[in-house]
This record gives C-alpha cells, sequence and structure tokens, in this order.
C-alpha cells in the first residue's frame, strides 16, 4: 500500500497545531465578510496597509473577553513565559502538570525549539508559579502521559520515556521506547496519549498511521496502524492496534467508552474494539467510529471573535482568480466546525452533577468551546448541543486557541491555549500575504486556563504519591475521574500484593459503582483476579460493573463453567450494553454452549446492526450451528433483522466452511416453502453479494434449482415489466447475476436503453458488471453514446473493474466510438499508472490527445450565475439530479463527501469554484483510491472504514464495496478527490446560480 502522495502535505489547511484540524476536501474554510466586487487588485499591490496585525490580550485583560455560560468562569492556570504554546498536558500524582510546548509550530519544525516543561504550584493557590525545563530540542511533540515519576512523550516518528531522577528539574534518563509513527502527513500526527482501564496507555495514531514497533526489538513484526489507533504496555512495550483512526482528540468516559474528533466531524462514539472483528477473517465490518452528533457532523457554531484581515484580502484575492485557493465569502466568518479537536468527557466532581459526562470539543479556528449532553439510543449515544444560540465557552480574542482539555484533579476542567496570532498552515497563505504576517507570532506564549463553577473553592494539591497502599485503594471509589484514574496506574506501578485484599474488599462492598469497577481491573493489572472476583462483578446490580466483569471474564473462560454459565444468563440481562459486550466476549467461550448463546442474543436483538456485528465477531466457528438453530425460529425468520442475520451467517458458512455446507443449509430454507420463499431469495441475494458465480453453484449442490429457476424466471418478467414499479425493477435485477450469463444474456439491452428510467439503467450496469463474461464490455461500449452522466459514471466503474474491459474501452476510444473527455480524466490518470504495460501505454497516449478545461477560464465562464436571477426550487432539483449521488442535504442524497448542511455559511463563490474545481484543494479524507483484489476486480472509492480484517471504499449513489484484507493484491491513493471533475458538463450557468440560490438559502 503506497503513502499518500507529498502533494496531500502541502494542502493548504487550517491547522491547530501541525497535527490539528484541516478544512474539508470542498474547501470548508471560514467564510470572509463580504467583499466589494468593483475593486480591482493586482498581485504588484504592496498590502501592507491591509493587513494589519492583531495584537494579543495580556492575562489580565483577557477573562474579559470570554462568553461563558452562566454559573462558570475561566481563571489561569498558567500563562506566560511558565508556559508556551501548550498543546498536550498531564497532571502526575502529586499535581505537578507536564506541559508538550510545540514551540517549532509552524515552519520551525527542524529548529527543535519545541520542549516539556514542568509546572509546580508552589503556593497551593490553584495558580502554577514555577517551572523547570524537562527536555529541550524536540521537533514537533504532540502527546504525553505519567508514569514511574517520568512521562511517555510522543514526537513522532518516535515515542521516548523522559525522566529526572536527580530533582533538578532535567530529564537525566532518556529512552526511545517506540517508533514508525507516520510523519507522511504533518496534519494528522500521533495524539491524546491516555490510561486505560487495563493499564495500557492508549493512543490516537491519526491520520498518518504507521508501522509501529518497540526500539528494543528490530526484528519484530511492525503493527499496521493505518485507519486504526494504538494502545501499548508501559513496561514490555507490546504494542497493539485499536479502533479508532480519527484526527485529534480521544479520551475515554467513567466507564471506559471511547470517543474521537476529526476535523468537521467533531464528536464520534467507537463502537467496537479491533481485536474482536481480528478473530473472524471473513467478517466484513463497518467503521468503529460513528459520528453522533444530532445536529450532524459539521454543526453550526457560534463564534464572537472578528474575522482576521488577512482573510479579507485572501478572500478577494481568490475571488478575482489571482491566487489559488477555494473562495471564502457571502456568508459568516464562520458558523459551522472547520476542525474539531481534543474531544473531551467531563469526569469531575467540582461542577454540578448534571455535566458529569457532558462532551467538550473546541475549534481553534472559531475561538470556541463547544459542549454536547450525550444520550443513550440502544447501544448507541446521541450527542446534543446543550446551550442554544451560543457556545459554553467563546472568546472575542483572535489568539485564543482552545486545542485539548484536560479534567483536573481539583475536579474542573482545565483548557489548553496554543495562543496564537495565525493558526493557518503557511502553504495556505499566499507569499504577498504571508510576507506581511509573522507566523511565529506567539511561540512565546501560551495558556492554561480553569474553567469552574461560580463559589468554586480551590483545593489543597493532590499528593496520591504520598499515599498508602491502602488509601489509594480507597481512591479508586473517588468522585472524581481523575483521581480514580491516577489511583488505578500507581496501583498497577507498585504492584503491591497488599493491596489485593482490599480492593477485593472495595469490589464487592463499596457503595460506588465505578470504584467496584475499577478494583475489578486493579486485581486484573496486577494479575490478582480470580473466578470469584469476576462471579462477584457478573453479579453487581450495576449493568455498567457487569459489563466490565464481562470483558475481565474472557481469559477465564476456557477453564471455569461458573463464568461460561454466568456469561450465559447475562445473554438475557435488561442492559442493552451488557447483552452487547457478551456478544463480543462469548467468541472467547469454547464449546457449543457459546453458540446457543449467541442465538439468543439474535434473537432479541438482531434489529440491531451493532449487535449483529457483535455475534458475527463470534462464529469464527459454530456459524452453522447458530443459523440452524435460528431457521427453526419462525418469528426471527420472518423479521427483517433475522433475515439479515440469517443471510451474514450463510455468507461466511460459504467463504469458512465451503460450498457443500453453504448448501445444505440452502436446502433447509428452501425445504420452508411456503410464505418463506422470500427468505429464500433474500438469502441469495445477501449470498450473491460476494460472488454471484459461487452463488449457482452452490444452488446447484443444494438441490434447489427448482425454486431458484423460479425466482429468477419472476425476476427477468419484473425487470422488463413497464407496469412494475421501479423499486420492483430494480430489485429484480438485482437478482439477475445469480443466473448464468447466456440464461440472461439477451435481456440486458432493454434494461440500458435510454428510453428506461436512470435508476433502472445504473442498476442494469452495475448488474452486468458482476459477470466476468467478455460480452459485458461490448455491450456497455456500444451503449456509452445514449447515456447521460450519471448511467455513465456506474458504467466507467464496470468498465473499470476487470482487464478485459479496460482494453475494449481504449479499442473504443481510440476508435473515437467514445470521446477520451467522457471519461473523468483522473481514472485516464489511473490507467497510465496501470500494471499491465500495453494498458498504461494506451493511456499515456490517449492522455497526451486531451487538452483539459483551464479550470479558471472555466469558473470565469460560470461567473454571471453569481449574479443572475435564481430559483431555490429550481436549485433543488439540480442538487437532486447532480450533488445529490455524494451529499445528504433535507433527507435527500447519499452522504459520502462533507454534509453540506452549512454550507451557506460559505457563500455562492465557494459553492461554484468547488462544484467546478473538486481538486483544486483536496483532504486525505476524502481521496479516492483504487484497489485490485486477488480475483482481478479493480474498484474505487474513498476509504470509510479500515478493520483487522476490512476495507470499505465507498463513492457516488451510496455504494461501496468491503473487501477483506486477504483478498486485496494493491490498495493505493489516486490522489484525487472522490468528487469527480467534468460536472459543468451536466450543469449549465442557470443551473449553478439554482443550485447555488437553494444552498444558501437552507433554513
Amino acid at each position: 500500500m503506497t503513502p499518500l502522495p507529498e502533494s496531500f502535505l502541502r494542502t493548504p489547511l487550517l491547522w491547530v497545531t501541525a497535527i490539528l484540524a484541516v478544512a474539508m476536501s470542498t474547501g470548508r474554510l471560514p467564510a470572509a465578510d463580504p467583499v466589494e466586487r468593483p475593486r480591482v487588485d493586482s498581485l504588484d499591490v504592496d498590502y501592507a496597509d491591509q493587513l494589519p496585525r492583531i495584537a494579543p490580550t495580556e492575562v489580565a485583560d483577557a477573562p474579559a473577553t470570554f462568553q461563558i455560560h452562566e454559573g462558570f468562569h475561566v481563571k489561569p492556570v498558567a500563562t506566560e513565559p511558565l508556559v508556551a504554546d501548550p498543546v498536550a498536558a498531564a497532571f502526575d500524582e502529586n499535581g505537578r502538570l507536564f506541559v508538550v510546548e510545540m514551540c517549532g509550530y509552524s515552519e520551525e519544525r527542524d529548529e527543535r525549539r519545541s520542549r516539556v516543561r514542568v509546572l509546580e504550584d508552589r503556593d497551593g493557590d490553584g495558580r502554577y508559579d514555577h517551572a523547570d525545563v524537562l527536555v529541550d530540542g524536540l521537533l514537533w511533540p504532540t502527546a504525553i502521559a505519567c508514569y514511574r515519576g517520568g512521562v511517555f512523550v510522543a514526537d513522532a516518528p518516535d515515542l521516548y520515556y523522559f525522566k529526572d531522577t536527580d530533582g533538578d528539574g532535567k530529564a537525566d534518563e532518556s529512552r526511545k521506547v517506540i517508533t514508525g509513527f507516520s510523519t507522511s502527513n504533518v496534519q494528522g500526527l500521533v495524539n491524546s496519549l491516555h490510561w486505560g482501564l487495563d493499564g495500557w496507555i492508549h493512543g490516537a495514531t491519526s491520520t498518518a498511521g504507521g508501522q509501529l514497533r518497540a526500539v528494543d526489538d528490530p526484528d519484530a513484526t511492525p503493527v499496521d496502524v493505518r485507519g486504526r489507533d494504538f494502545a501499548f504496555h508501559p513496561e514490555t512495550f507490546e504494542i497493539r492496534a485499536t479502533s479508532g483512526g480519527a484526527q485529534h482528540g480521544m479520551s475515554f468516559d467513567d466507564w471506559g467508552r471511547k470517543f474521537c474528533s476529526s476535523n468537521s466531524d467533531h464528536i464520534q462514539l467507537v463502537m467496537y474494539e479491533d481485536r474482536y472483528v481480528a478473530r473472524n477473517p471473513h467478517l466484513a465490518a463497518p467503521s468503529p467510529r460513528l459520528s453522533i452528533a444530532a445536529d450532524g457532523p459539521q454543526a453550526e457554531v457560534f463564534r464572537i471573535s472578528p474575522t482576521e484581515p488577512w482573510r479579507v484580502v485572501r478572500t478577494r484575492l481568490r475571488v478575482q482568480q489571482l491566487v489559488p485557493g477555494p473562495v471564502e465569502g457571502g456568508g459568516r466568518a464562520a458558523g459551522y466546525f472547520t476542525g474539531a479537536t481534543g474531544v473531551t468527557i467531563y469526569r469531575g466532581n467540582a461542577w454540578p452533577d448534571e455535566y458529569r459526562g457532558n462532551a467538550f470539543i473546541g475549534d481553534v479556528g472559531s475561538n470556541i468551546v463547544h459542549r454536547k449532553v450525550l444520550e443513550p439510543s440502544g447501544v448507541e449515544l446521541v450527542a446534543r448541543r446543550a446551550e442554544d444560540g451560543r457556545e459554553f465557552l467563546a472568546s472575542s480574542d483572535n489568539w485564543f486557541r482552545p486545542c485539548q482539555f484536560l479534567n483536573a484533579p481539583d475536579g474542573t476542567l482545565c483548557v489548553l491555549d496554543v495562543y496564537r496570532e495565525v493558526i493557518e498552515h503557511p502553504a495556505s497563505l499566499p507569499p504577498i500575504i504571508k510576507q506581511h504576517l509573522d507566523l511565529t507570532s506567539g511561540r512565546d506564549r501560551g495558556r492554561i486556563w480553569r474553567v469552574a463553577p461560580d463559589g468554586f473553592t480551590q483545593p489543597a494539591p493532590p499528593r496520591l504519591g504520598e499515599m498508602s497502599t491502602d488509601e489509594l485503594v480507597a481512591t479508586l471509589a473517588h468522585g472524581n475521574g481523575w483521581h480514580r484514574d491516577t489511583s488505578l496506574r500507581l496501583l498497577a506501578e507498585r504492584h503491591d500484593d497488599a493491596a489485593v485484599q482490599p480492593l477485593r474488599s472495595l469490589a464487592a462492598r463499596s457503595d460506588s459503582p465505578l470504584g467496584r469497577m475499577y478494583a475489578v481491573h486493579a486485581l486484573a493489572n496486577q494479575s490478582a483476579l480470580t473466578v470469584d472476583d469476576v462471579l462477584v462483578a457478573l453479579r453487581d446490580k450495576h449493568p455498567g460493573v457487569r459489563r466490565h466483569g464481562v470483558v475481565l471474564a474472557e481469559p477465564m473462560l476456557e477453564h471455569s463453567s461458573e463464568l461460561r454459565g454466568r456469561l450465559c444468563e447475562l445473554t438475557c440481562d435488561d442492559d442493552p450494553l451488557v447483552r452487547y459486550q457478551v456478544a463480543f466476549s462469548l467468541g472467547e467461550m469454547p464449546g457449543d454452549a457459546a453458540y446457543g448463546a449467541l442465538a439468543t442474543i439474535a434473537r432479541r436483538d438482531a434489529a440491531d446492526r451493532w449487535v449483529r456485528l457483535a455475534v458475527m465477531s463470534s462464529l469464527a466457528t459454530g456459524a452453522e450451528q447458530v443459523f440452524a438453530e435460528l431457521l427453526r425460529d419462525e418469528s426471527f425468520r420472518r423479521s427483517t433483522g433475522g433475515e439479515r442475520m440469517l443471510g451474514d451467517l450463510l455468507a461466511q458458512i460459504a467463504a469458512a466452511d465451503g460450498e457443500a455446507a453453504a448448501a445444505a443449509l440452502l436446502a433447509n430454507v428452501a425445504a420452508l416453502g411456503g410464505n418463506d420463499r422470500e427468505l429464500f431469495g433474500a438469502l441469495l441475494r445477501q449470498l450473491a453479494g460476494g460472488n454471484a458465480a459461487k452463488v449457482r453453484t452452490i444452488v446447484a449442490q443444494a438441490g434447489t434449482a427448482a425454486p431458484f429457476n423460479e425466482m429468477i424466471a419472476a425476476a427477468k418478467q419484473t425487470a422488463v415489466d413497464p407496469a412494475a414499479t421501479t423499486d420492483a425493477r430494480i430489485a429484480a435485477i438485482e437478482l439477475l447475476p445469480m443466473a448464468d450469463w447466456d440464461d440472461v444474456a439477451g435481456i440486458w439491452a432493454n434494461l440500458i436503453d435510454p428510453g428506461q428510467p436512470i435508476e433502472l439503467q445504473r442498476a442494469a450496469v452495475q448488474a452486468m458488471g458482476r459477470y466476468s463474461d467478455p460480452a459485458v464490455g461490448e455491450i456497455v461500449v456500444e451503449a456509452w453514446p445514449g447515456w447521460g452522466p450519471r448511467v455513465r459514471r456506474a458504467a466507467t466503474e464496470t468498465l473499470f473493474a476487470r482487464e478485459d474491459r479496460l482494453l475494449v474501452l481504449l479499442d473504443a476510444i481510440e476508435r473515437g466510438d467514445i470521446e477520451a473527455s467522457d471519461i473523468d480524466p483522473q481514472r485516464i490518470e489511473q490507467l497510465a499508472e496501470h500494471g499491465n504495460a500495453a494498458v498504461a501505454e494506451r493511456a499515456r497516449r490517449i492522455a497526451a490527445s486531451i487538452t483539459p478545461p483551464d479550470r479558471s477560464d472555466l469558473i470565469a465562464t460560470y461567473r454571471p450565475a453569481l449574479t443572475m436571477e435564481a430559483s431555490s426550487a429550481r436549485g433543488r432539483e439540480v442538487f437532486k439530479r447532480i450533488c445529490a449521488a455524494c451529499h445528504k442535504l433535507e433527507g435527500v442524497g447519499h452522504e459520502i463527501g462533507p454534509n453540506l448542511a452549512t454550507v451557506k455559511n460559505r457563500g455562492p463563490e465557494a459553492i461554484m469554484v468547488n462544484v467546478l474545481d473538486p481538486n483544486r484543494e483536496v483532504n486525505p479524507q476524502f481521496v479516492n483510491y483504487v484497489c485490485v483484489t486477488d480475483d482481478g476486480r479493480t474498484l474505487s472509492g474513498m476509504i470509510t472504514a479500515e478493520t483487522a480484517t476490512s476495507v470499505t471504499l465507498a463513492r457516488a449513489e451510496g455504494e461501496s464495496d468491503t473487501v477483506l484484507r486477504d483478498q486485496i493484491d494493491d490498495l493505493r491513493s489516486s490522489g484525487k478527490s472522490i468528487m469527480p471533475e467534468q460536472l459543468e458538463k451536466e450543469i449549465s450557468v442557470q443551473q449553478m446560480a439554482d443550485l447555488m440560490a437553494y444552498l444558501t438559502n437552507i433554513e
């Protein structure tokens, strides 16, 4: 697999630090104030007079710039000169604050200006008054965690351990312990180190990933964390991949649920752990990251800071095409998340109880701190905006840059404020503007703020390091999450046998459910957990404790029949999260009893896609038994969730146990007859999603040719029946690839005729693509001239899927039957790198013959759309026809590309530019990838999920392919946006005006 091309690293995107939030692929940067069109600019002009510097606000005056939620106030914890550019921090057991300072931001990485400082509050007033430089000369350090009196610090590509052993404030112990974090995308470096309940340190690898290994084991196989996060053991440096892969910001709630933030998608919930899906090589899993914001990923925010002068000038120059870049204008200065960062769940005890469990996210571009309230929804959570029409915290000071948050020992929330004049990647600043800015301005400043409720009294600094073992055990039931976490860490470090009995007593008798849960984890972390301890947890009255008991039971299941029995009982637990965890953990339980227990969960929860995933993850073996048991349940097999569950099981059986095993079960389905005939067809459809030819073999072996042939005959009839609904005809077309090519070869000409509904034509082209017969390419090429753009896009995927069809396509282009300009230019570029030298050479000749339109001239041609009369109603129809393939708005369309709910904030100019020139700026999140499978297929799309076992590629019209990793021969970036070029062929100037009217007037 190839890394992202260097060109991505030069993409002008919004930076928080080097690794923080970036703008989306459509160039969604905060919009500037409306510009005066009559003005004519020139690159020969000196813009100094239009670019006044923004002065910093001194610390004493800063509180007056804040607008904060009623009942709270902001006070400084540490400020310059004690701290500068704080991007990560961690409190040690005695309240010292270790701060990562990225002073090398943004163009001074190689000058090694960055460092780690240790702050102390020597007078106990809650404000730090002394600082030592623990280590200096770092590149771009981004994360930190305390351990045994020292700290782990991430400074990609490495992770270090630093410790001051002689008390002089400087690290005299310095070790590189892990290496391999990627630096290929400097906007996506390793971040957010946090201790987990399991005694490991967890971190986010962001969008860059890496190949990780312990430094002292150079021969070890690197752990690939692309698209995932990581955890490491602080003593052994064993590394494992974990679920995640979001950009910047990761944290846990009190019960260990993991949250992350990724650019504009400001709050995501990690739904499962990578290790569970890794057990089942035949499981194609969805992304573990679930966007949970009720108001959408790019939620509206309410900035109170003014627009920066440089942004106004840059916008005007972009409007006039004097400098490249996305146009910002026509709307508010901001109004939506452009770079979410540092998602943190409040876990303290100083605030009123209703704030516990709330999520806080920063946006450094908007100078705000956003709050979400989390509500359960089955096994998911929904995050709802807490403040109406304002933010929890906002500043009128443009220098306020909240990038991370800390739950503090005193129970409050601390905000890390990078405090910089300019938070912008230098590549996005034209030289004529950049020369008047100072990108180093603020490298000597930085602030850490305490957010506390009014009336808050500062407690004495903590001294957990001086506590006895018994005191640490008791602190596991503390009301402040920092105290619980730190006690758990210290107990693991001490590994004191004297802790075992107090821990056991706490686990059994504490009044605090969290205390009981922490106690069993503490026992596990020092290898003292027994079957009896786990049974106590499994019988706990609180579902959170039971859920963690299930996890901790996993390594003991093989040897304890009592644990196995209790786990089976919990399949009927009243709490959905307990049942969800049981479904995952049953995969660690030997014997047939696990299969019956999984069937029990499936009967109750198969309608939930996550529970179906959990059940499937536990069935690397045993799928046949579960299928047979569930099939006997009439109400289950006739339910929507049951039908889907049975289809998943049958597909896995075919992949894992062979065609004969699947055929035997299919025969049982066919034998049901009557009202279950629809189930027979539904299962075959799911089975055919993997390999239609294999279905025919299974049908033959099952002796179910009669019902199969009846189904195909009915499908052929419905597919061509003009009286049938389009949906019914499309459903019938999706069945046809299960038939032999010769049985249906004569039907396609009717279905792909331009007189048919477009959706029907698309479905037929896609269905044909599932055959390997050489005739497919000829049919598609012959019909090409009569199709419109939407059908041609589907046809392109079909032609590019197999090499024999590519040759047919190239022949047609060379003959002139198909215009080379009909094919998206990036697909021609893709062919120029084809593994077949003959295909590549022919593609290069074709590419050389094409003169691409000058995008600047094209934009100029469409500029009248900005001022002409337009109809929002007509624009809605343009959206449905052109944009809905990849975007969703007002419940219409497919959410493949960025959500457009807040697009009006960007203004019509920006919309037009991004429609006509989608590759002007490309965010790696929305880059198109090309995947070649081991059976010769070529697939393309944006990577929307990567797990231990599979990769999912999504593309227009909501289409996607999930490919098992062991079926991938090659996977590489195309370097181009998922959004196609040449949309000007589908939209006139008037239609562009209408589209902009619709998008900018959405309520």
